[in-house]
């Protein structure tokens, strides 16, 4: 029963979300514009903010389902075990030939099923840093940077730690090329409704 619940969450993380919003919806593989990942910053840039919307809510709740998984079944998994499986699927789809997101929203629901209140600080310092910056992908890397400062030196939850260390050096790993961008400042920044970008 292990086994069949890492699957079913490492599934579970795979359902590429930009992909079907793409295809479904509009009649395009967003792999093949804008920065050509799967998730929801390049679906907003590319499609909008309706589609963009519900491929972040997707990839989120896919993290917060495969994390409850195992007291769904009661299987004696760590959900965060299944959570991390789960974006390790995001990152790596099957049904989206291995080419998936950047690990953000599903981490997202992973934190959002194992500790709510946690989730809604990580979310208050990516909507902080974003209003600052307007940099998504800085937004998405100060808030994994906040959750390993946060867990390491103000929590005493072991299993939560290592889940945060792991995904958070998912995020920093996905987001390189990103990092690359801002420091030449070539990356995108988010465009604010009524100002110019």
């Amino acid at each position: 029963m292990t086994a069949l619940i890492l699957l079913l969450a490492y599934l579970l993380g795979s359902i590429p979300f930009g992909l079907l919003v793409g295809k479904i919806g509009y009649g395009i593989d967003i792999r093949e514009h804008g920065s050509g990942n799967l998730g929801g910053t390049n679906t907003f840039r590319v499609l909008g903010a309706k589609a963009g919307t519900i491929v972040i809510v997707g990839d989120m709740l896919k993290g917060t389902l495969a994390a409850s998984l195992p007291m769904l079944f009661s299987v004696p998994v760590h959900p965060l075990l299944a959570g991390a499986v789960a974006v390790v699927g995001h990152m790596y789809p099957v049904f989206a030939k291995f080419r998936g997101g950047k690990a953000v929203a599903t981490s997202g629901g992973v934190m959002l099923f194992y500790s709510p209140l946690f989730f809604l600080s990580l979310i208050a310092v990516f909507l902080v840093v974003l209003a600052v910056s307007r940099y998504v992908s800085l937004s998405s890397m100060a808030a994994a940077l906040y959750a390993v400062v946060y867990t390491v030196f103000f929590t005493d939850d072991i299993p939560l730690t290592v889940a945060v260390l792991l995904l958070a050096s998912f995020i920093f790993y996905r987001h390189r090329a990103n990092i690359q961008r801002i420091l030449n400042k070539t990356e995108p920044k988010v465009k604010w409704p009524g100002k110019r970008s």
